[in-house]
């Protein structure tokens, strides 16, 4: 069976690299864990915190495949200019996203800076605006590719030739990124925030064939999202979400929730808990405990599609850290969404 779907993958990735490549983003079943990779309006959108550090590791279909997916993001977002702006700062962001995916090796190093402006709108709402600048570059190991050309009706033969060419074993563009929030906090048990994005908005090339005017082009992707926390008992707050995706002709659909239960007096422990459906192919239970101002969520893919009968409903699995802060003038600052 595993030897069926290795034919599989190796007969995909020939089709895939027999036309131009076009750019597939990358993405995490716990999304809301990497804000700054779902609207760059997010940089500085803390609001229970001055400053976020976090990173992201991501291993899919490692039980199929020799050379499974990996995905690792790291990210750090901060507030500047509280103080000074009336009702209103700047909030800036990094993020640094590495990918590895099969058996071609191809490596995807992505890099982006952004900049965000929040205002508040009387005491109970707040909207942002926000845009990043980024480099990317993949790389792929050509010696490592077997084309559809090259199978002989029961092995994929290396020594056959093959009519595809792949000029550049390497490519790289600028990216650019816009995207704007709204957050209403009637009161101090209720925050509901809402989002849209738009992702290469330059439509970079991205191709390892040799140049053609307007092959390689990466389609806009456009991402919305709502979430909400509820403070629901002294010792329960849930996180409803839900998040949508469109490029090209791909689509798609996560929605949820996750809780935290308070195991302390003021909530320096608590416990993560919360059920994930991606929709036509995956649930996604997570798991997790905060210490302090530090969080860490473990989540599984659950196959439901018809891949379940290749990998056994294992997918993949997700870890990300969380680290906020405030800064030493700002520690007794409100903050704008409920919290033990």
């Amino acid at each position: 069976m595993v030897k069926q779907v290795n034919i599989f993958f190796l007969v995909l990735c020939g089709l895939i690299f027999s036309g131009p490549v076009m750019g597939q983003d990358l993405h995490f079943s716990q999304y809301f864990n990497s804000p700054l990779l779902i609207n760059p309006a997010n940089a500085g959108f803390i609001p229970d915190a001055d400053y976020r550090i976090g990173a992201h590791y991501r291993n899919q279909w490692s039980n199929i495949m020799s050379a499974p997916y990996k995905t690792m993001s790291a990210f750090a977002d901060a507030q500047l200019f509280r103080n000074h702006i009336e009702n209103g700062w700047m909030g800036i962001g990094a993020t640094i996203l590495r990918d590895e995916a099969g058996s071609g090796s191809l490596r995807s190093t992505k890099i982006y800076g952004s900049l965000a402006y929040h205002q508040m709108l009387g005491l109970s709402s707040l909207v942002s605006a926000g845009f990043n600048i980024g480099w990317a570059n993949k790389q792929i190991n050509l010696s490592n590719l077997k084309f559809p050309d090259q199978f002989d009706g029961k092995f994929f033969d290396n020594s056959l030739p093959t009519s595809v060419i792949l000029t550049n074993q390497s490519t790289s563009y600028l990216d650019v990124q816009a995207g704007m929030n709204y957050a209403y906090f009637p009161q101090e048990n209720v925050f509901i925030n809402a989002g849209y994005s738009i992702w290469h908005v330059n439509r970079p090339r991205e191709t390892f064939f040799a140049d053609q005017t307007n092959a390689g082009r990466i389609p806009m992707r456009h991402t919305a999202f709502v979430n909400g926390i509820f403070k629901v008992h002294d010792r329960v707050i849930i996180n409803p979400n839900i998040y949508f995706s469109t490029q090209a002709n791909a689509t798609e659909l996560v929605f949820g929730m996750n809780s935290n239960y308070n195991l302390s007096e003021f909530g320096e422990k608590q416990l993560i808990a919360g059920l994930y459906y991606r929709l036509g192919d995956a649930i996604v239970p997570m798991a997790g405990f905060q210490v302090g101002n530090l969080s860490l969520t473990f989540s599984y893919d659950v196959t439901m599609s018809n891949l379940n009968k290749f990998n056994n409903y294992r997918g993949a699995g997700e870890l990300s850290i969380i680290k906020k802060g405030f800064y030493p003038e700002n520690v007794d600052r409100a903050s704008l969404c409920p919290k033990f």
